[in-house]
């Protein structure tokens, strides 16, 4: 199965994880829409709707960069209406913004907290919301979320709550909307990576230069989730995905191609429950 003349929405795709899902559709001549905030340079961050967009374009693609702000409901139907009608429909969502703090709740302003919800868990509600009529009419139509497994521990919650219960609230919407949908033939799934991953979140936020080093590159996360889209949506949905375990099942049995740093040993990322085991070692593999 291939992704040639399939449109995706992507939040968040000008940099990142969601602009390298966009590039390994586009290597396959797929239609992405790039729905994100930067429309101008940003100081801090590299990338925006624009560039991604020549970037898609180059790879194979096309690309239709749209300003979009997920907490803005009129403007996500909006921006889902101009895809479809550039493309003759969207065949998947993925629910790729996200907002991240991670402070105790003693330490968080509820003003951040609100913008964490808001993005985090109602934006991907109201995504999900306004594509269901066009995924409804795409051949193997499917919703992604990039967010963690169910696994409520203690450990997960405790050093940042407020940000924990944000980004549950996504995969919260899988269990949900996995079940309330698959009558109607839409697969919803969610993807986490087991270690960090080199992105701008990642370095501003995280740990700087030095996690960078630490990290697997995004394209560990593309291929997961180009392996996704090209699973059958009626019988492949309500899965809770760790990158590199699903990508030994679908074959893949080098992972040291995705490290930034194959001198560094591997960060775990947050939320991977204790019982998952990885199919390579995190430790460094050469001096």
């Amino acid at each position: 199965m291939s992704l040639e003349g399939k449109t995706l929405f992507i939040t968040g795709a000008s940099r990142g994880i969601g602009k390298a899902i966009a590039l390994r559709a586009a290597r396959d001549g797929a239609n992405v829409a790039i729905a994100a905030k930067t429309a101008e340079p940003h100081p801090k961050l590299e990338g925006t709707i624009h560039t991604a967009a020549a970037e898609i374009e180059a790879a194979g693609g096309q690309a239709l960069p749209l300003v979009v702000d997920v907490r803005d409901d009129e403007r996500v139907k909006q921006a889902m209406a101009e895809t479809a009608e550039r493309f003759g429909g969207i065949d998947i969502l993925v629910n790729n913004a996200s907002a991240i703090q991670l402070t105790p709740l003693a330490e968080t302003d509820m003003k951040r907290f609100d913008l964490m919800h808001q993005i985090n868990t109602r934006g991907t509600l109201a995504c999900s919301k306004h594509a269901i009529p066009y995924l409804e009419q795409a051949a193997n139509p499917h919703i992604l979320m990039l967010s963690p497994p169910l696994d409520m521990s203690e450990k997960w919650f405790a050093p940042f709550t407020p940000y924990a219960i944000a980004k549950y609230g996504m995969s919260l919407a899988v269990l949900g909307l996995s079940g309330e949908l698959k009558s109607k033939g839409i697969a919803v799934n969610a993807l986490w990576p087991r270690t960090t991953i080199g992105t701008a979140a990642v370095r501003n936020i995280i740990g700087g230069d030095e996690m960078i080093a630490k990290s697997r590159t995004p394209e560990i996360l593309s291929d997961a989730a180009y392996a996704i889209f090209t699973s059958p949506a009626w019988e492949f949905t309500g899965n809770f995905l760790i990158d590199d375990s699903f990508l030994m099942l679908r074959g893949v049995t080098d992972f040291d191609k995705y490290r930034v740093d194959p001198t560094q040993p591997l960060m775990p990322d947050f939320f991977v429950p204790d019982d998952s085991v990885p199919p390579a070692s995190l430790d460094k593999v050469r001096d």
